[in-house]
């Protein structure tokens, strides 16, 4: 890509900003354009009690490249943090139980690793997995579905159902195993046995891991929060050269014969070469409608899940007797509680705990799939409903200090069975528009890794490289459960 080639990227969150940054790199001229009046999307520092904290996504998978090494070319290698501790729970069955070890999102590879978790007519039908005829599974199968014809719905429910619900807000039996758990949708294909498989799953991470005694973290934070990371990106790009516009919203991109692409956006008439839509779905919908409906029409059937997070602030010296060790805890939707997930941030990031050794922040997190009732719910109620589970929980019942409520309507791209072949069809009318590539969380996976991957690979396609996209459609990125309450 020559230097005179000018690219607007819509968008200003994690996948936006790193495609902007992979374009400079390749000498591009690029403007970045951002509805909303910050840069960052779900990735959103925050405050609370004198701590800074994270309101929205709080951790990134280090066992993708792609998030770590934007953090440290942007100038947060020294940031880069593990957490403090990986050790979550399970709220079920009337108790914080100990997450299981020996399981793939869930899915045990024996019925000894899931026991404490099931009753012992679940831990029953898990061994009669080794026992049935194969399952057929076709080019795509829900997840909840698969494993509860082999396993149970014990497991799904108690096990599969809060991890997923962590990542991506949904519902198991509906989510997509190829899109969500890609590696035991593969190695389901190949096993009669569902536990074999996950135990082939283990003995492959076992023997590629390296054998020294501190092991590589799955994930990583940045000290002072995860929301600082689109921030260092904006900078470095704001510093080679990319103009960043924030509140500006597009309202049109049509192709242009002299130009390639005419984007207006507030009171400015953008002339591009190329484009980026690095928005949501929705929002990608509506810009793609007039210059390639058939895309528009398959963005507009993508589906959200909104969600809220409630970040507490307490004194140390009223949690010491109540609250656990560890990083939190999930909740099964099938034991009736209201909250989906709790972190106990101070016990998990290192440095919020030595910014103010006598505060203690706790997380909760509120809102599935098609749940709206509760997201209607004043700030307060989510308040209070979140403290009595907490409560119920750990017997913590201390007033806190200070309370927020982050919402996030609309904030989880669904990956229903079919996803897969959704995106591939977004892709093919998308390529059939010269100087037009699409990127986000709706296409390859939610995590931030999988967003950035996501951007380097429609920056590629602008190139004339699509090897970015054959890897991700081959691989969609595996979105993993950071403990408690991402």
């Amino acid at each position: 890509m020559s230097g005179s080639r000018h690219v607007v990227v819509i968008g200003a969150g994690i996948a936006g900003l790193a495609a902007a940054h992979r374009l400079l790199g390749q000498n591009a001229r690029v403007t970045v354009v951002e509805a909303d009046h910050r840069v960052g999307g779900k990735l959103l520092p925050g405050e609370i009690a004198g701590v800074r904290v994270d309101l929205g996504a709080e951790s990134m998978l280090a066992r993708r490249p792609e998030a770590v090494t934007l953090a440290r070319e942007t100038g947060l290698a020294d940031h880069l943090q593990p957490p403090a501790t990986a050790t979550a729970s399970l709220w079920t069955r009337g108790a914080l139980r100990p997450m299981p070890k020996g399981h793939v999102m869930g899915v045990p590879g024996t019925a000894a690793a899931v026991a404490g978790i099931l009753s012992p007519q679940g831990l029953a039908r898990v061994e009669r997995d080794a026992d049935l005829p194969p399952t057929e599974i076709g080019d795509d199968v829900a997840v909840g579905e698969y494993v509860a014809a082999r396993l149970g719905r014990e497991v799904v429910d108690r096990l599969v159902e809060p991890l997923l619900g962590g990542v991506y807000a949904g519902d198991a039996y509906r989510i997509s195993m190829r899109m969500a758990v890609p590696q035991l949708f593969e190695a389901a294909r190949t096993h009669t046995s569902l536990t074999e498989a996950v135990r082939e799953i283990q003995a492959k991470a076992t023997a590629n891991t390296p054998t020294t005694p501190t092991p590589a973290p799955v994930f990583m934070g940045l000290r002072g929060g995860i929301g600082s990371l689109p921030l260092a990106v904006a900078r470095t790009i704001r510093a080679r050269g990319a103009e960043i516009l924030t509140g500006t919203p597009v309202t049109d991109l049509r192709r242009d014969q002299e130009h390639g692409w005419r984007v207006t956006a507030g009171d400015r008439t953008l002339h591009a070469d190329a484009v980026i839509v690095a928005t949501p779905a929705r929002a990608a919908a509506r810009l793609l409608a007039p210059e390639s409906p058939h895309a528009a029409a398959e963005l507009r059937a993508i589906e959200y899940a909104s969600m809220a997070l409630v970040t507490l602030a307490y004194r140390r010296s009223d949690t010491e007797a109540r609250l656990p060790e560890g990083s939190g805890f999930l909740v099964p939707p099938v034991d009736g509680h209201t909250i989906k997930a709790s972190t106990f941030a101070s016990n998990k990031w290192g440095w919020i705990a030595e910014e103010d050794p006598d505060v203690v922040v706790v997380r909760t997190s509120l809102g599935r799939y098609g749940e709206t009732e509760i997201l209607q719910r004043e700030d307060d109620d989510l308040v209070e409903i979140s403290r009595g589970d907490l409560r119920e929980a750990t017997g913590l019942d201390a007033t806190p200090l200070r309370t927020r409520v982050t919402r996030w309507d609309d904030g989880l791209p669904q990956y229903p069975v079919g996803h897969h072949a959704r995106v591939a069809r977004i892709r093919a009318h998308v390529a059939e528009l010269p100087g037009l590539a699409v990127c986000g969380a709706q296409y390859d996976g939610v995590g931030i890794p999988a967003c950035i991957a996501s951007a380097y690979a429609a920056v590629d396609q602008l190139g004339g490289d699509l090897t970015g996209v054959q890897q991700l459609t081959a691989h969609p990125v595996q979105s993993l459960h950071g403990g408690a309450g991402e």
